[in-house]
This record gives C-alpha cells, sequence and structure tokens, in this order.
C-alpha cells in the first residue's frame, strides 16, 4: 500500500479516543466510492451510542476505529462479495463479521437509522414522528448460504428465498424492515409490523397498500390498532393510457428500488434473517448519509489491485 493512501489525523470514533486502537494508528482516507466523507462521518458519528465498556457494563474496549469498520460494511453492502474478500485498507474481515454481529445483536444499527431519519425529517421540515406510512413486500432469490429452514416459495412471483417488508413514511424513508421466508403471507407479515408500528410510531393513523393487503387486514387494523388502511384503487391498465403512478404507492416502490441499487441487497446471502434486515439499513443508511451530508467535492481516489 502506497504511503499516501494513509493521513493521520486525529480521529473521533470512540474506540479511537477511549479504546484500544493503537496510538498513532493511520486513519483510513476514502479509498472507495462508498467510504463517508468528512461530513457524513459528522453525522453518523453523532448517532452512534456509547459502547457498553465505556459505560462501566462489561465488554473488552474495541481495538478498530468505528469508520473504518462502517466504511467496510458500507463495500459490503453496495459491491456484494464475500466477508472473506474485503480487501485492505479494511480491517481483517474476521473483525468485521464480528463487529457486524455483535451491533446486529445489540440493535445498534436500528438506532443510527432511526435517528437519521429524526434529522432527515427535521431538516425537511417535518416533525420527527410520521403521521402517516406506506406498506409493501419484496420477494427475492436466497443464494446457497441461506438454509431450508428461513427460505419458502413465493407462487405469486415464482421466487424460491425470501421476503422483505418494508415500511416508510411519505419521504420514502424506512421506518421497519422484517424480513421472513417468501411464503409468509403478506397480511400475515404485515399484523405483525403493524404492531411495532403502533409502539414505535404512535403517531401514524393512516397507512397505504396495495391490493394483496385488501381483505381481513383492514378492519383488523382499525379496530385492534386504530390504523386507517387505505388500498389506493388502481387507475386502470388499458394500454391506450400506458403506465400509471398509483398514488401514495409509488413511494414505496421507489424506496424498494433504492435498496435493490445495493447488491449485496439484490439477493440473500445471508443465514440469519436479522443479518440482512441490517444490510437493508446499510443500504438505505448510505442514501441517508449523503442526503444529510451532500456529496463529496472530489471522487474517492481509486486503488489499484496491486495496492491490495
Amino acid at each position: 500500500m502506497p504511503a499516501d493512501s494513509f493521513t493521520r489525523p486525529a480521529c473521533r470514533c470512540l474506540p479511537c479516543r477511549f479504546g484500544n486502537v493503537p496510538s498513532g494508528a493511520p486513519v483510513h482516507e476514502r479509498a472507495f466510492e462508498t467510504d463517508m466523507t468528512e461530513a457524513e462521518w459528522d453525522e453518523v458519528r453523532a448517532a452512534i451510542p456509547p459502547p457498553p465498556w465505556l459505560e462501566g457494563r462489561g465488554g473488552r474496549p474495541e481495538e478498530y476505529c468505528h469508520r473504518r469498520m462502517l466504511d467496510a460494511l458500507r463495500y459490503l453492502a453496495d459491491n456484494g462479495g464475500k466477508w472473506r474478500s474485503l480487501p485492505e485498507p479494511f480491517p481483517p474481515p474476521r473483525k468485521v463479521f464480528d463487529f457486524f454481529r455483535r451491533w446486529v445483536r445489540q440493535g445498534v444499527f436500528a438506532m443510527i437509522h432511526s435517528l437519521l431519519v429524526k434529522e432527515i425529517r427535521r431538516r425537511e421540515g417535518r416533525a420527527e414522528q410520521p403521521t402517516a406510512a406506506i406498506i409493501d413486500a419484496q420477494s427475492l432469490k436466497a443464494a446457497e448460504t441461506v438454509g431450508a429452514a428461513s427460505r419458502g416459495f413465493d407462487g405469486g412471483k415464482q421466487v424460491n428465498g425470501r421476503k422483505r417488508h418494508i415500511v416508510v413514511d411519505t419521504l420514502g424513508l424506512v421506518l421497519l424492515v422484517a424480513v421472513t421466508a417468501a411464503d409468509v403471507n403478506d397480511r400475515t407479515a404485515a399484523m405483525a409490523l403493524f404492531d411495532r408500528l403502533r409502539l414505535l410510531f404512535s403517531q401514524v393513523t393512516k397507512v397505504w397498500a396495495d391490493h394483496v393487503y385488501d381483505g381481513e387486514l383492514v378492519p383488523w387494523a382499525r379496530r385492534h390498532l386504530g390504523l386507517d388502511l387505505e388500498i389506493p384503487v388502481h387507475p386502470g391498465r388499458r394500454k391506450a393510457q400506458g403506465f400509471k403512478v398509483i398514488p401514495k404507492r409509488w413511494v414505496v416502490e421507489r424506496t424498494l428500488a433504492w435498496i435493490t441499487r445495493r447488491r449485496r441487497c439484490v439477493r440473500d446471502y445471508e443465514r440469519r434473517l436479522d443479518h440482512h434486515a441490517a444490510f437493508v439499513l446499510l443500504a438505505v443508511g448510505i442514501a441517508m448519509s449523503r442526503r444529510l451530508a451532500g456529496r463529496a467535492d472530489a471522487p474517492a481516489r481509486r486503488v489499484s489491485r496491486a495496492a491490495w
């Protein structure tokens, strides 16, 4: 690796300040397009909760920079590939995976995501708590790493794999995500998501969905949770009319398209359901941090294969 690939400014992440990161360790410059800019890191860093070891709740102080770990995970979410194929100058793949698994277990990715959503809504002139939402599901093929116990066959889409269910606000920001086997009925999954929606976003009273959520779910949501579930009417399918955007529904469809821009989310490669849900949050988190901080003034410097 060329000597100018690193700089040595003081890192402001908690492991570098109070943990076991070696004194004077080099800080990774932006070498890949997914690496965070200084402005992005400032937005994300403010949302990272203090680790247990810093608050005296046990655990060994961390020895790797949070920023470099998050850059490695963003690279993996955007480019796909195997864990063991993470290139330098990222930390060792096993350390990155252990970091990812621990943060999933502690719910850190969900906490960071929630705070970024609130900040975007605030800057857009919206209240932190949304009052309306849109729900949808997307079936995707599963790789051979996905066990038979957590996969199924979606007869409607002819997909053998898993299904991710998301709830977004009217800006298209993901509020909730759940991953199930592909054969789980959308209405069944929606009941569990609506329970979580009422618990975490108590001010939401209106939800839009497509026709697969019609039926008993509509009166159930109103009777048990006080949610007004509306199924927008399709404007028609006559060829003379061409493509028609369904009111409100296009917002969640756009968010699903944003998610599938990241290669790790095109298929499901994860052995655990919560791991794929975390990669969905990482995928939308890339767009959210850029929305808050703006694009980098200069493009990321490319790293040659010889430097790996």
